[in-house]
């Protein structure tokens, strides 16, 4: 069978190829991909290369399919797998591997196994590991949205707090606690705001700060204080570009004491040095956001770590258990992860928009592999829609929808590019 799909030759070099695929084996399956999200991880990839830690260093001789935030059909099932897929259903994946210690993940390191193609094929170990998924929401995008969002819920999991006397690592965030998302109306960000309002384990007060009054706006579009409050959460945004003391302005929202749970969604020296300042005792600081510098640092108070039990943490990706919550979630409708989506493109846009997705505005750049189409943020539609009746029925999609993509927009746009 032939696949159509974007490869990764060396540093910077993405070729959109049209290729022959091996006859699966059968501890193999192959699938159709339907949708694909770009992440900041597939950028480092691309402009890295063979340096990279997932990529091999023979990818001018053996390139490898980029995307790992992928979803769609199952297709061909090997003897092997039988019992547990069925052809002709939807799958979601877990691209964290941890294969018997190697770093080989989908979109990194396999030739014939990532998101950016029209079909793939799945090796046995995403099986054995149970990272294979049976998907049985509506829409394929938000099984793609998945991954990202499992990396959110397990950052939410991975803090921790501790009881004065008790050396006990009390797992997760503060039920009832205060909760800060720093620079956080980006895309994991706005993904962060969705869970934490929706999930069991709720703060009573979460304060989101950004510097973009635009992407702030965008965020209060998107919740309401009034929603957040019939879920027992006081929710007040921030924007810290002319505040002269950021963390005292912080400081006095929490009532004084300092924060239970603060998150960095930004790799800015600023940002992390206020998380630190807001801490309350036993403060947990998680620092998301993944650094491209590796000598990347901030200032400390040691003082507050050795009396106040501050502490800080990073945590990087989610697990299985993370994204079967995150699926689970999503087929009930409890969360949407579509607010972290902003654009929508094919496979043929898909190169360009990994190697210049830092200087790309807005969130979440979502991929859908069988259709070409260039990248169209989802604030274009109305204009675009003037000239073309496709954007013009889009726009009213998800006009319908608060401005947000949806399962409704994503059939729309299969079914009228398949004609």
């Amino acid at each position: 069978m032939k696949t159509r799909a974007v490869r990764l030759y060396g540093k910077n070099d993405l070729r959109l190829e049209e290729f022959e695929l091996p006859e699966i084996k059968d501890d193999e399956i192959l699938v159709q991909v339907v949708s694909d999200s770009i992440c900041m991880s597939s950028y480092k990839a691309a402009i890295q290369g063979p340096d990279h830690k997932r990529v091999p260093k023979d990818i001018d001789k053996n390139p490898i399919i980029i995307g790992h935030e992928f979803a769609g059909n199952i297709v061909k099932v090997g003897t092997k797998w039988k019992d547990q897929f069925k052809e002709g259903t939807k799958f979601a994946q877990q691209p964290a591997l941890n294969y018997k210690g190697s770093m080989a993940s989908p979109g990194y390191s396999y030739k014939y196994f990532g998101g950016d193609a029209t079909y793939m094929i799945i090796p046995q170990e995403v099986m054995e590991l149970g990272c294979l998924l049976n998907y049985k929401g509506e829409a394929y995008y938000e099984a793609s949205l998945a991954e990202p969002m499992s990396c959110i819920i397990g950052a939410f999991h991975a803090n921790f707090h501790t009881k004065m006397g008790s050396y006990v690592h009390h797992m997760g965030i503060v039920e009832g606690g205060k909760m800060a998302l720093l620079a956080a109306t980006g895309p994991m960000g706005l993904g962060a705001i969705e869970y934490i309002i929706n999930c069991d384990r709720r703060p009573s007060l979460l304060v989101v700060t950004d510097i973009d009054e635009k992407r702030i706006a965008k965020a209060k579009a998107i919740f309401s204080k009034e929603k957040a409050a019939e879920r027992g959460v006081e929710l007040i945004f921030v924007n810290t570009k002319d505040i002269e003391d950021v963390p005292e302005y912080l400081m006095r929202l929490s009532g004084g004491t300092g924060f239970d749970d603060v998150y960095a969604y930004a790799p800015v020296r600023s940002v992390v040095e206020q998380a630190d300042k807001i801490l309350g005792r036993d403060g947990c600081l998680n620092f998301f956001a993944g650094p491209t510098d590796t000598k990347f640092s901030g200032e400390l108070n040691y003082y507050n770590v050795h009396y106040a039990s501050t502490h800080v943490i990073g945590t990087t990706g989610g697990n299985t258990d993370d994204l079967k919550e995150c699926l689970k979630m999503t087929e009930a409708g409890l969360i949407n992860p579509a607010v972290m989506v902003t654009h929508i493109g094919g496979l043929d846009s898909a190169a360009e928009a990994t190697l210049n997705l830092p200087k790309l505005p807005g969130g979440k750049k979502l991929i859908y592999t069988n259709i070409d189409m260039e990248l169209t943020a989802i604030d274009e539609f109305e204009e675009k829609g003037k000239t073309d009746p496709l954007f013009a029925e889009l726009d009213e999609i998800v006009k319908r929808n608060n401005g947000l993509w949806c399962a409704e927009a994503e059939k729309y746009l299969l079914n009228a590019k398949s004609k």
